[in-house]
């Protein structure tokens, strides 16, 4: 079994993000990443996806987001984004090494990956995130549903939906992008469960950004409270302006699926083609049953991203872990820096 100084499990943004700061504060980085890239999920995102985060709030530590600082970047600019900051990296990034367990051995941790290589480390860094695992909710009568039944991670670009009725299950940012976008070419519904809530990209006439940074909102430890608030769409206009114009429209969540169609909450039958489940991601660290870092819910206990069970393990890129940024590409800098300084103090 071969020794490293910090072993970061994930090579997106937390993971990149957190060898960084690794080795500004004197660790030496060994990154295990289980696909074939530096990139995290970001290229498995739908095509037209549109950052709700100007350039200049986009980056990790330590290299600015190039162009236009007041831009909002596209997928395939993080993606290039990601490439170049893994590039120029000074860390070990070794892909192809999905990490499946981690355990307690003679005072150290030991990680293995699936191809049976293992390494020892003091501190170790749980940067996989919450993107990996969609959550998928089972819908009563989707059994019998005939249409195509596929979530967003699913979904790439509108072509093939052309023609067609769909409904896109969710009230988040996500969701209504892409049923903006399926609107240009098919009858599309927004289902959700209650209205849409709606919050001003650039309020009196400064992206929202800049107000959560002037405030100091966007790194406030308030996840707690933050979690409770209901889910917002971040809009410049557009989106609100594509809801009930031309093809698009929000109804109330259906009640079931039938072989053909759905149930509105009103008993009405009406047949749909496809549904598009634009339902979020949830928090899956199964490299980490058995290491007592889980409660029996399997989510992580921790405080701040530092885990309150296993010493020398620490998270990076949980939704509010601590503040309303952290699982962002603007957050995860701040937030490893404060869990590797604490880490560093255990060792």
């Amino acid at each position: 079994m071969e020794h490293a100084d910090l072993v970061i499990i994930g090579a997106g943004q937390a993971g990149l993000a957190s060898a960084h700061v690794g080795r500004r504060l004197g660790y030496d980085p060994l990154v295990l990443e289980a696909g074939s890239e530096a990139v995290g999920a970001w290229p498995d995102y739908y095509e037209s996806l549109v950052l709700f985060s100007p350039a200049k709030y986009s980056a990790l530590p330590g290299h600015p987001f190039p162009g236009d600082p007041d831009s909002y970047p596209r997928r395939d600019e993080v993606v290039t984004y990601l490439r170049d900051y893994a590039s120029a990296l000074d860390a070990t990034i070794r892909t192809q090494a999905r990490v499946t367990s981690v355990s307690r051995v003679d005072g150290a941790l030991r990680v293995a990956v699936d191809d049976g290589r293992a390494w020892s480390a003091q501190t170790v860094i749980s940067a996989t995130g919450d993107f990996l695992t969609p959550n998928r909710p089972v819908l009563p009568g989707q059994d019998s549903f005939t249409g195509a039944l596929i979530h967003a991670a699913d979904y790439r670009a509108p072509d093939v939906y052309a023609g067609q009725r769909v409904v896109v299950v969710g009230g988040g940012n996500s969701a209504v992008q892409i049923a903006a976008e399926l609107g240009t070419v098919a009858d599309v519904t927004l289902a959700t469960r209650r209205p849409i809530s709606w919050i001003k990209q650039r309020p009196l006439g400064r992206d929202l950004h800049w107000w959560l940074e002037r405030t100091r909102l966007d790194t406030a430890p308030l996840a707690r409270w933050l979690k409770r608030l209901p889910v917002s769409v971040l809009d410049d206009g557009q989106y609100k302006a594509a809801l009930g114009v031309g093809k698009v429209c929000r109804r109330e969540m259906f009640t079931r699926l039938g072989a053909r169609g759905v149930m509105w909450a009103n008993g009405e039958w009406e047949p749909v083609d496809a549904i598009v489940l634009a339902t979020g991601y949830h928090l899956s660290l199964d490299y980490l049953a058995g290491s007592g870092a889980l409660a029996a819910d399997g989510r992580p206990l921790h405080k701040r991203g530092v885990s309150t069970t296993v010493n020398g393990l620490g998270y990076v890129g949980m939704e509010y872990q601590r503040s309303f940024s952290s699982k962002t590409l603007r957050g995860v800098g701040r937030d490893a820096a404060y869990v590797l300084d604490r880490l560093r103090r255990q060792r």
